[in-house]
């Protein structure tokens, strides 16, 4: 019986750890915001100054 039940509870485990990892990574999204004007919203970041550093003869 000691067996079975730890067999068992390792099943439960694994079924629930790859439940668990379903979905999409990211943000969440607003309702009703199609994919299209999302991917639009990440890529409009504002250009980064270009600084001089230290290090910057090394590379």
């Amino acid at each position: 019986m000691n067996r079975s039940l730890t067999v068992s509870l390792a099943a439960l485990a694994l079924v629930s750890l790859t439940l668990a990892g379903c979905g999409r990574k990211g943000d969440l999204d607003v309702p009703g915001t199609p994919v299209v004007d999302q991917n639009n919203a990440s890529k409009k970041a504002a250009p980064v100054e270009d600084r001089p550093f230290v290090l910057d003869p090394l590379l």
